[in-house]
Formats: structure tokens, C-alpha cells, sequence
């Protein structure tokens, strides 16, 4: 007999072996048909995989991260299975699940899988699952999977096998589908009753641009209808609120091939829109004691080499510039930290000193693959709005706790309210890909785990994320449409003090080594305009949005007033600008409307008359006449408390 555990403490016996399937079923039938998959000891297991010893198990569902992203792997291989058998002789690389829905990466040939494809490849993919054809795990040795995909003619598989180990290989068949694969798998396809095919697009095999171009086709499924319908009506309400459309629409930002690609333009209200957010954060950081520095664009190779960040991020750089001077390089900065260690190492520290708090809108640069390259989410150059704390160990959980309340603040002021802290930890296990001492990352962490205890943040503890110098506390956050993204950032670091060999002098006037906190509560700025653009679908906040009153003369003899109306404003620092084409009124608030200008001042005969206006709100309609002054106080108080619930309408 064995004794499994289950989440809630209670403990019950089985004979061994005992199954996931078997567990779940001598709890009750329902619980059974809701099964994907089970957690043993912290491992997630295919349902129908025996458990042999004592056990501590979590039974997983649609409604647990892993029982999704079981269900959405096992749909990748039911889209293997279908393009196996719609396109003979394809050959496969890799199939995961991602946050939403799956994709697989093939290689047809020399033919090509177009969208117009797709609806035939899910109709096969919906036979498939109606047969509930059960996923079976098989362990294989080393040599018989590499004559497997060998006499299967697939290279891709034969490359992946040589990386694995002898033993822990296995592959996974459904149907007359054989992959090799880690695993786990739901029971059956019949699971599978809704799905969508969603896009095509071309990947490099493992991302590298040297390699041969794949097709990538992404999928999304559900256990219910109902679901793929709401998802599908989400993902079209995501159409309309893409960035990149918006950006046009509201003229924030462009691209040019001149230029280069993933090199943002920001156009006038786009400029205007960053130089915003940026006064918001100096304001903030300047009322927390940060004090502002510049850096360089570009930095000699040694400060990277230095910092480690050429070795490990060398690869992903644009290529360093050599000088007319022999054996001089210089590199696009890719990130500002070796910078703003220079920048306290010019000049002696005291205790006395500490904490020093340095802060930039530094411009950094990283050469993303073209095929990654999307939008303001993921470009070649950016701006962080960067700062670097220098402490002593006996500041660290004070200053962590106050940058944790300037994210917050941030986020409260834009109206993110959904997201959770992830603490982003090394590997327990692979040490390779960090730098520094076991003593340096145990303090480190430990420092991030003690500053977010007193916080009552919801929290997610992930291995094996944390930077290559330290640990870090990542903010995901979700948007109004459920989607998660990483914007702010807070890290630990007790290695490039040492690297640089930073000190101050204690007050036992010995020297020591202070700590490094890096933060980024936007992140960078592009990406973070992106998710703003998208989460209120371009209708900003007042304080923020590049025209907060368009002002509308219903003809052109009212034009004279609406000037002195705009004079008004701007006198009080109200961002309107006057629309005096010959257009009917209803055209202009369409306009005005389509631009997501939050008000309207609409000018007539009765107005002039009695020096007032006609306020309408953004996509809620007439507000009613109001004394100019009093328009204006309203808005002031308004832009004023950034905290405010939105009043955008969004």
C-alpha cells in the first residue's frame, strides 16, 4: 500500500500501482471526466502513468495552468497528427503548448501551407478527436529513437534526440501518430471539443536565422464550445484594439525599412505621449531621491565583458564597431547597468553615502530576429526608464519595499489593476547559465522573498527565470481583455558590485561591497505603450492623452469664440486644438470620436451668446452647457488625481 497526499492534507491508501485516473475516480466519476493530468511530488504526469510509492498529488483540471497547457500540447499533436496525414512525408520540429493555445513548427517541403489551408487541416483535427484516440506513453533507448526518425527521413527530431540523455527519452502515439516527446498528454483527443486554427506564420528551427525557415501554425482549443466562442469574440476585440492598428489611427508611431527594422518613429503625439509618461516617472523618482544621469549610446566591449553581458548576450547584440584605432570595439549599448556602475565607482562612498540612487531613460539596443520582431512588443532599439540603487546590506528590504510602492503606484495611476508578483529565482538544480557565489544568490533571494512578505501581494514563485546576476521580482500584469504580459521589473545583485569591484567605506572604515538593486517599473517604454494602447483600447487617461478637448465651431462665424475658448485652455495648460473645416457637426464628432479624444466642445449660437459651452464626453455622449471656467476646473481636477478610478470610458 502507498500513501498519497492530496492538496488539502488529507492522505489516503492505495495499492500500487495507482494511477492518477484511479485516484480521481475513487473520489467521484465527475472528478474523473475532469481530469488532464496529475502533479506527483511536483512533476506534472500524463493521468494514466502509475504511481509506485508514497506521493504528494494534485489533480489537475482545465482550471489549473498545467491541465491547460497539457490540453493545449496534446492539441499541437493532434495537428501533427492532421498534417501527417493531409500532407505526406512533412516533417516536424518542435509542438508546445504557449500561454495561449499551442503552434508546431513543420517543414512541408517543397510545398506550402497557406491560411487558406487551415480549414481544411481543422476539419481533419476534428475527426481525429472525435475518435478519442488515448495518447500512450512509451520510454525508448537512445539508439532505437534515433533509427526511428532516421528511417522517418526527419532531421529535426534526429538533432533534438542527440541533446537528450540515454533513458529519458519518450515518445507519445495517438492514433497513427508517433512523436517523440517529454510529455504529459490528456487521456484521450475525445477531450478536445472545440478548436480553432488561428495563424501562420515562419519561424526559424530553434530560433536561429542561420537555420532553415519552418511553418509555424498556431492553434487554440477548449474543452467546451461555449469557450472557443468567447475566445474567438475576444481575440476580434483584440484585432480592434492592436497597437499597431491604433498607432496609426492615432499617429503615435510608425516604422521605415529606410530606417530599419524594429526601429520605432514616434510621430509628434506619440513624442508627446513618452515625454508624458517620462515628467510622470522624474516626478516620482525625483520625490524618492533618484538623481538623474546620462549615458552613452554606444560603450567600449571590455565594460560588457566586464559586466558578463557579452558572454551572454553577445549573440543577440548588434555587431561591435571596430575604430580606426587597432583593436579598439565598441558596442550599441544593450543594457545601462555597466554604465551606472562606472558612474558610482567615479567618486569615493561612505556608508554615509548609501543608498545612492541613480536613474536614466537609457536607449538600448539588442538585435531581435526579424521574424520576432512585432510592433512596440518587441523591437531592435528601446528605452528603459532605468535606475539602479546602490545600498548597503542593511538597506536592501527598505529600498526593495519602496520600489515595490512606485510600481504600484504606476500601475494604479494607468488602471492596471489585475497582476501578479512573480518571484523569478535560478535553478535549483543547473547553476551553469548564473553568475556569482551560492552565498551572494542565497542572499539575494532571500532579500526578495523578505520584501514581498509584508507587501500582501499575490505571488508566484518560478524557478529557473531569475537574470544571470540575481533574482528578480517580475510583474505580470493582465489587461482588460485577460492577456498577461511582464512589465515591471525589480532585481538583486550581488555580483556586478564584485565584477566592478565597487566599495564604500563602512563605519568601521574598512572597505565593503555594497548591493545592487536594478528596477524598471515601465519596463521599457515601447513595450509599455504597447499594453497601454491595447488595455484601454487608445482611450488614455486625461492627464495622459495627447489631445485632451478637441473644440467644434458648428459654422465658421463661431470660429472666433472657439479661438478664445482654445486660448482659455491653453492658458491653462489644457492640451485642445480648434477644428475649423467646413464639415457638418455630426462629421466632426465622428472624427473627433474616431481619435478618442476624451472632450468636445461644441460651439453654436447659444454658447456665443452666453460665453459657455456645450461639453460632450468621449463615447458617452452630451454632458450639457457649462461656464468655460468651470469646464476647466473640472478637467484640472481630473488630470490632477492620477489614482482616480478611469473616467476614459475604455
Amino acid at each position: 500500500m502507498i500513501r498519497i497526499t492530496l492538496p488539502d492534507g488529507a492522505v489516503r491508501q492505495y495499492e500500487a500501482p495507482v494511477t492518477g485516473m484511479e485516484i480521481a475516480r475513487s473520489i467521484s466519476e465527475g472528478l474523473s471526466r475532469k481530469v488532464l493530468s496529475v502533479k506527483v511530488n511536483g512533476e506534472v504526469w500524463d493521468a494514466s502513468r502509475p504511481i509506485d510509492s508514497d506521493a504528494a498529488v494534485r489533480l489537475l483540471t482545465w482550471d489549473d495552468p498545467e491541465g491547460k497547457a497539457t490540453f493545449w500540447h496534446s492539441s499541437a499533436h493532434l495537428l501533427a497528427e492532421a498534417l501527417q496525414t493531409q500532407y505526406p512525408g512533412i516533417r516536424f520540429g518542435i509542438g508546445p503548448a504557449i500561454e495561449q493555445g499551442f503552434y508546431y513548427d513543420v517543414d512541408p517541403g517543397d510545398r506550402q501551407i497557406s491560411e487558406a489551408d487551415l480549414g481544411a487541416i481543422e476539419g481533419k483535427m476534428a475527426d481525429f478527436a472525435r475518435q478519442d484516440q488515448p495518447f500512450v506513453r512509451k520510454a525508448m533507448s537512445k539508439k532505437d529513437a534515433l533509427d526511428y526518425f532516421t528511417r522517418k527521413g526527419d532531421p529535426y527530431k534526429i538533432e533534438l534526440i542527440d541533446g537528450l540523455e540515454d533513458g529519458k527519452i519518450t515518445f507519445y502515439t495517438q492514433g497513427e501518430f508517433t512523436d517523440l516527446c517529454k510529455g504529459p498528454h490528456i487521456p484521450h483527443t475525445g477531450l478536445i471539443r472545440a478548436l480553432k486554427l488561428t495563424a501562420i506564420s515562419g519561424a526559424y528551427w530553434r530560433g536561429d536565422e542561420h537555420n532553415k525557415m519552418m511553418t509555424r501554425i498556431y492553434g487554440i482549443s477548449f474543452p467546451k464550445q461555449q469557450e472557443l466562442d468567447q475566445y474567438l469574440l475576444m481575440l476580434e476585440e483584440a484585432r480592434k484594439r492592436d497597437h499597431r492598428k491604433l498607432g496609426r489611427e492615432l499617429e503615435l508611431f510608425t516604422f521605415s525599412e529606410k530606417v530599419g527594422l524594429g526601429l520605432p518613429l514616434w510621430l509628434p503625439k506619440g513624442a508627446m505621449l513618452r515625454e508624458r509618461l517620462q515628467n510622470f516617472m522624474n516626478e516620482a523618482q525625483l520625490a524618492s531621491g533618484y538623481l538623474p544621469v546620462v549615458t552613452p549610446h554606444i560603450g567600449n566591449i571590455n565594460l560588457y565583458i566586464t559586466s558578463g553581458h557579452y558572454e551572454k548576450y553577445g549573440k543577440d547584440s548588434f555587431r561591435p564597431i571596430k575604430t580606426p584605432q587597432e583593436g579598439e570595439e565598441f558596442m550599441l549599448k544593450p543594457m545601462n547597468c555597466p554604465h551606472h556602475c562606472e558612474i558610482y565607482k567615479s567618486s569615493p562612498k561612505s556608508y554615509r553615502d548609501l543608498p545612492v540612487r541613480l536613474a536614466e531613460f537609457g536607449t538600448v539596443y539588442r538585435y531581435e530576429q526579424s521574424g520576432e520582431l512585432h510592433g512596440l512588443t518587441r523591437v531592435r532599439g528601446f528605452t528603459q526608464d532605468d535606475a539602479h540603487l546602490f545600498c548597503r546590506p542593511d538597506q536592501v528590504k527598505a529600498e526593495f519595499e519602496k520600489v515595490i510602492d512606485l510600481v504600484l503606484y504606476v500601475f494604479q495611476s494607468l488602471h492596471f489593476t489585475d497582476y501578479t508578483a512573480q518571484i523569478s529565482l535560478r535553478d535549483p538544480v543547473d547553476h551553469s547559465k548564473y553568475i556569482g557565489s551560492d552565498e551572494n544568490w542565497q542572499l539575494a533571494e532571500q532579500a526578495i522573498l523578505d520584501s514581498v512578505a509584508g507587501k500582501g501581494l499575490k505571488t508566484e514563485l518560478v524557478y529557473g527565470e531569475a537574470a544571470f546576476y540575481g533574482p528578480k521580482l517580475d510583474f505580470m500584469v493582465r489587461d482588460a481583455l485577460g492577456r498577461k504580459w511582464q512589465l515591471g521589473t525589480i532585481q538583486v545583485d550581488y555580483n556586478l558590485p564584485e565584477r566592478f569591484e565597487l566599495e564604500y567605506t563602512g563605519a568601521d572604515n574598512q572597505k565593503h561591497r555594497p548591493v545592487m538593486i536594478h528596477r524598471a517599473p515601465f519596463g521599457s517604454l515601447e513595450r509599455f505603450v504597447a499594453v497601454l494602447i491595447e488595455h484601454c483600447a487608445g482611450k488614455f487617461p486625461l492627464w495622459l492623452v495627447p489631445v485632451q478637448v478637441r473644440i467644434l465651431p458648428i459654422s465658421e462665424k463661431f470660429i472666433p469664440y472657439a479661438e478664445k475658448v482654445g486660448e482659455l485652455l491653453k492658458k491653462s495648460e489644457i492640451r485642445a486644438e480648434l477644428d475649423d473645416r467646413g464639415e457638418k457637426i455630426g462629421k466632426k464628432i465622428r472624427d473627433a470620436e474616431l481619435l478618442k479624444i476624451p472632450y468636445m466642445l461644441v460651439i453654436g449660437d447659444r454658447e456665443t451668446a452666453s460665453s459657455t459651452v456645450s461639453v460632450r464626453r468621449q463615447s458617452r455622449g452630451d454632458l450639457g452647457s457649462m461656464e468655460v471656467d468651470a469646464f476647466i476646473t473640472s478637467v484640472k481636477r481630473e488630470v490632477s488625481d492620477k489614482t482616480a478610478p478611469d473616467e476614459s470610458g475604455s
